[in-house]
């Protein structure tokens, strides 16, 4: 039972995931692209809008049913908010060591740093960091 509820909650962050970074990534294309922001700005702009879909998903769907969603918004904003800002960092730092390294575009980079970053980074710490539950939490919903 725990396995599969592990799993399930696994794919509901994924889909998350998704929806967050096609914002992300597709806002990122219409500022660079349109806007002609250098890339690094585009997902600093891109990367913040797609965080605000992906924390609200996460809170509001994935996490719901556990007793970490009972955590007070602020501090799990606080904590998603440092989440973001590294993801951030190593999304545009990742994405410019490849197109300035290897010449790979942009586009292509940032696919695939935000791959290593995403299960990585980000997904271990919003499931054990920010909508972690904690133990006094864990013995009262079992009671």
């Amino acid at each position: 039972m725990f396995r599969k509820k592990s799993i399930f909650t696994f794919l509901q962050a994924q889909v998350a995931a998704f929806i967050g970074g096609i914002t992300d990534y597709g806002l990122m294309i219409l500022l660079t692209e349109v806007f002609k922001f250098h890339f690094t700005f585009s997902i600093l702009i891109s990367g913040t809008v797609g965080a605000i879909i992906n924390f609200s998903i996460n809170r509001f769907w994935v996490f719901k049913n556990q007793a970490g969603y009972r955590n007070p918004i602020n501090s799990q904003l606080f904590k998603f908010a440092l989440v973001v800002l590294g993801s951030i960092s190593l999304k545009s730092f990742g994405t410019l060591v490849l197109q300035k390294v290897f010449q790979i575009d942009y586009k292509i980079g940032r696919l695939i740093t935000d791959s290593f970053v995403s299960y990585g980074f980000n997904y271990p710490l919003i499931k054990y960091w920010v909508f972690r539950i904690n133990e006094k939490q864990n013995i009262i919903e079992s009671n």
